[in-house]
């Protein structure tokens, strides 16, 4: 039997590993099989979404995680590197752009073991951006290159990669909301908040960017205290930890939570007036959702969002945040940006003719 591993580390990648899993299970051709590097170590943002995404827990664990980005990827590198090595996958599927995106790949290159590489063609155009240098690499030395839309399509026939390694699939985030929204519609979560449907912004901080610097983070939490309306804010623990060290204040009406699963995720999108993030995956799950999103970077890879209206960015600058947040207000027209809704089934049949695998 033919072995397809997938590389996970982080929230965003257990959910479109999660589709792709399913897609996997109604094909006998493969066994498939996650390896969780645990880039992500935290039992809310980790073990919570394999139980209720109802896929198969990882056939190996590696808890490299809270480390620096050389150190994390390296570990990540010679560990995954020996997983391949004893276990002999046919080929590998990396998601994203995080440390174990890009360990995950390099491991597999280097055995001549095909890469395919789900989000490709991604750009943010800042390479002080770690998920930047991450997404180019990555690309860069795969075999299969599975993009989002027509976008990164162009983004990587630009950059010299070959056409017969590009297909716009689709985005399998949107294969994941129209899964797991259908589970959804309990509410309860909005009465142990008291928050009323409509009545609230949902937010997220987690990037570097923004974490990491004292007058980012603090510009964020005044732009918060600003909208005085109610902001639930699911607390990220690299951010806690920031907001600690830097002795700031979260304001009054901003409800922290500790992070919620996928589902739970969903359901606060699903009721909130708008939603402000820093999160890539965010920003299209709050247009799956058919909300407003204001991002607090100064770029993003969604430029499809921005241009149409359903995305607007601020940067960390508290008035820009409190007045896009205030003003926001979902467009009329809500384009097909990201395929139909099948780009896992698209992914696990384009992984399964590969040669190492259709012979």
């Amino acid at each position: 039997m033919k072995k397809v591993y997938s590389i996970v580390g982080a929230r965003p990648q257990f959910v479109k590993a999660a589709v792709v899993a399913h897609a996997f299970a109604r094909e006998a051709q493969a066994e498939h099989h996650l390896i969780h590097t645990g880039q992500h170590f935290d039992e809310n943002m980790s073990d919570i979404f394999f139980s209720e995404l109802e896929i198969p827990a990882p056939l190996h664990r590696l808890a490299v995680g809270g480390l620096s980005h050389g150190a994390m990827t390296g570990r990540m590198l010679e560990q995954v590197e020996d997983i391949f090595l004893k276990n002999r996958p046919d080929a590998v599927i990396v998601y994203g752009d995080t440390n174990s995106t890009l360990a995950g790949a390099l491991a597999a290159v280097k055995l001549h073991i095909p890469v395919a590489h789900v989000e490709a063609g991604l750009r943010s155009k800042n390479r002080a951006m770690p998920e930047e240098i991450n997404r180019i690499a990555t690309d860069h030395v795969s075999d299969l290159l599975f993009a989002p839309n027509d976008t990164a399509v162009k983004q990587l026939l630009s950059e010299g990669l070959p056409a017969s390694k590009v297909s716009n699939v689709g985005d399998v985030m949107f294969d994941a909301c129209l899964r797991y929204a259908q589970g959804t519609g309990d509410d309860s979560i909005l009465a142990a908040l008291d928050v009323a449907p409509l009545g609230y912004t949902l937010a997220t901080v987690h990037r570097a960017e923004n974490t990491d610097s004292p007058d980012r983070l603090a510009g964020i939490l005044e732009g918060f205290r600003r909208v005085g309306s109610p902001i639930v804010l699911p607390l990220h623990p690299r951010t806690r930890g920031k907001i600690e060290a830097f002795g700031l204040q979260v304001p009054p009406n901003v409800k922290l939570i500790t992070p919620v699963g996928f589902r739970a995720m969903l359901e606060l999108e699903r009721h909130a007036r708008c939603i402000a993030t820093d999160s890539g995956g965010v920003q299209k799950e709050a247009f799956f959702m058919r909300k407003p999103c204001v991002t607090m970077r100064d770029e993003t890879e969604w430029t499809e969002l921005v241009q149409s209206g359903w995305n607007v960015l601020v940067g960390a600058n508290s008035a820009f945040i409190a007045d896009a947040i205030a003003g926001a207000a979902a467009p009329a027209d809500w384009p097909a940006f990201y395929g139909d809704g099948d780009a896992s089934g698209k992914i696990v049949a384009q992984v399964l003719a590969l040669p190492a695998l259709a012979r």
